[in-house]
């Protein structure tokens, strides 16, 4: 027992809601009558508590003290989430250019290879199965935006929102967010054609890999170009969120699980992201789709690319900005005030 107890000897613990530094308590093991061995229960007691140490060792640098409150939080409230999200707006509005399409080419090779990696697992483990194909893709790609996020990479579809809530809250200007809008498109379509090139020449796209590729393709081009746009404001609401929920938490694993449910769900469901399209549009050329670049940008890309405008700039947004930015305050938070302006404070007839 005393092998579980030595795993346990973190460098912080928490005391009556303090940080304190030093070596935590060791978990005492009851001596047992007549001086027996200890019971199976009461080892695995003793271990259990041994190891809820350790978890709280690990858990101590990432806790953090909200301002005026003596509890220790991981979770970001969601007008300190709001906040964040702004300056992080505000600082890719002052990064150079170069450094912007930099970000933003890693950022869409962190989406091919993860989109390489989803369709070399579902189409050769599943090939023929579309149900089951879609449901390991889902469960996969979601790693591409804890790359993009934790290297400091930047993605179009997230700038829509970040970006935006700092013009709403006057951070920045109109012209910042239209060149970081641009330099990031064009970088993350760097980084997810050279992906998409890299697998097919060294043959990646071969077998259920390329059936996959090409089938995910002529499906994605088969929609009308409004049912295309709804897919895609839906997609980049989901994909917003999860940025928006990865913000919030303070540690990798809660993180990880923020970004894995709403981007396994746009998946699942089948609306439309456009970097993603910008590995999986050219890696279903690349198979052997009967489509032409012009059929895959009129009929998908540029559609997709307005829907996550849309979502990213005004349902994420301009929304967010109404419920903890200035869009929403003062009078402007109320029925009476946003539509009848200075009747609010306009004193009635006794």
């Amino acid at each position: 027992m005393a092998a579980f107890v030595a795993i346990a000897k973190p460098a912080v613990h928490t005391q009556f809601g303090e940080i304190v530094t030093g070596e935590p308590p060791r978990p005492r093991v009851p001596a047992s009558p007549l001086g027996q061995a200890p019971s199976l229960t009461t080892g695995l007691t003793a271990s259990i508590a041994g190891f809820g140490i350790g978890l709280v060792a690990k858990a101590g640098p990432r806790l953090r003290r909200r301002a005026g409150d003596q509890k220790l939080v991981m979770v970001s409230t969601p007008a300190e989430t709001f906040a964040a999200i702004v300056a992080k707006g505000e600082a890719n509005s002052k990064a150079s250019t170069l450094k912007t399409l930099w970000s933003s080419t890693m950022g869409g090779c962190y989406v091919g290879m993860s989109g390489l990696l989803s369709f070399c697992i579902a189409g050769n483990l599943f090939p023929g199965v579309p149900v089951a194909q879609t449901v390991i893709f889902a469960a996969l790609f979601p790693i591409n935006l804890l790359l993009v996020l934790q290297s400091g990479g930047q993605l179009f579809t997230g700038n829509t929102a970040n970006m935006s809530m700092a013009f709403y809250e006057k951070k920045i200007q109109f012209s910042s967010v239209l060149r970081n809008f641009l330099t990031s498109y064009m970088g993350n379509i760097l980084g997810c054609v050279l992906m998409a090139c890299v697998a097919d020449y060294v043959g990646l796209l071969s077998a259920g890999t390329a059936e996959m590729a090409a089938r995910i393709t002529l499906k994605k081009c088969s929609f009308t170009f409004g049912q295309t746009v709804v897919k895609a404001i839906m997609c980049n609401w989901l994909v917003c969120m999860a940025v928006w929920l990865e913000t919030m938490e303070q540690d990798l694993k809660s993180k990880m699980v923020g970004i894995w449910f709403p981007i396994s769900m746009f998946i699942m469901i089948g609306f439309e992201h456009s970097v993603a399209n910008m590995f999986v549009l050219p890696a279903g050329l690349l198979s052997g789709a009967p489509l032409t670049v012009a059929d895959t940008l009129w009929k998908n890309l540029l559609p997709v690319t307005i829907g996550n405008l849309i979502a990213g700039t005004i349902v994420i947004g301009a929304g967010f900005c109404f419920a903890f930015g200035r869009l929403g305050s003062g009078e402007r938070g109320s029925f009476t005030g946003l539509f009848f302006k200075g009747a609010a404070t306009t004193p009635t007839a006794s």
